[in-house]
């Protein structure tokens, strides 16, 4: 579901944030906003999906289009043992290459627009992870630019972040395929790599260990364990709470 899929890329940004150099908090939550909302780009492929439905007829013939893309290249890349499938939902944009492809024109387009385009890129990854996760996360995002802009230079930090967004973006659309990919569906995500004669082989786990969507397996274990490590991951908040117990015992001992 989106809200699994948002959460998974929150705390995926968050441990791959300082890996790029995504050293500051302001930084750190921006790059972790990104892959949030991301992790929900792959699903422009289905036309009920909240990316589709997004900015109305903009992403609508955007979804148009990615369908259309994605029949056509199942139609001439299909193996022999290939599902009788149309193609479209989950295949194209479930595969490594395209999160790479759109990871790789982000990082083109962010170099070439400076801080503008970091901006733009950070807010439509607000606007679809808030579409999975409800508005207050705008209400908090917004706090969050107002405090970014009074304690520290948030141009001057967003500049920093070009080119690193692309990593975001493509560290989100990978973090939805690895979740479809547990899933009973599976995910096609090694495409082009021919598997067992399949050349959209969905991978998945043995059939004990996969869950279905929606169901409890995904609420009751997956979302709560996502929400804590999302807190963890933020920059500090570990070493906040260390410090809390710290200071709770040597006060117990006294």
């Amino acid at each position: 579901m989106g809200r699994t899929h948002a959460l998974s890329g929150w705390c995926a940004g968050l441990a791959v944030a300082p890996l790029v150099g995504a050293g500051t908090v302001h930084q750190a939550l921006a790059f972790a906003a990104t892959t949030a909302g991301f992790a929900l780009l792959p699903d422009l492929d289905h036309p009920g999906a909240g990316a589709s439905r997004l900015l109305g007829p903009i992403t609508g013939v955007l979804s148009w289009l990615l369908r259309h893309a994605s029949a056509g290249l199942y139609a001439i890349t299909k193996g022999p043992r290939d599902e009788d499938s149309k193609g479209t939902h989950r295949h194209l944009s479930h595969t490594v290459l395209f999160a790479a492809g759109i990871g790789a024109l982000t990082m083109w387009g962010t170099r070439a627009g400076g801080w503008y385009a970091v901006a733009g890129v950070v807010i439509f990854g607000l606007l679809l992870a808030a579409d999975a996760l409800g508005d207050w996360l705008l209400v908090v995002a917004g706090g969050a630019a107002v405090w970014w802009a009074l304690t520290a230079s948030a141009e001057g930090e967003l500049q920093q972040l070009t080119g690193w967004l692309g990593i975001a973006v493509a560290v989100g659309c990978f973090a939805h395929c690895l979740g479809d990919s547990l899933t009973e569906a599976g995910c096609p995500f090694l495409f082009p790599v021919p598997i067992a004669g399949e050349t959209w082989y969905e991978l998945r786990p043995p059939k004990l260990l996969r869950f279905r969507t929606g169901k409890r397996v995904e609420n009751l274990l997956f979302v709560p364990v996502f929400v804590v490590l999302g807190v963890l991951l933020v920059p500090g908040t570990w070493d906040g709470l260390v410090q809390i117990f710290d200071h709770q015992t040597v006060n117990a001992g006294n």
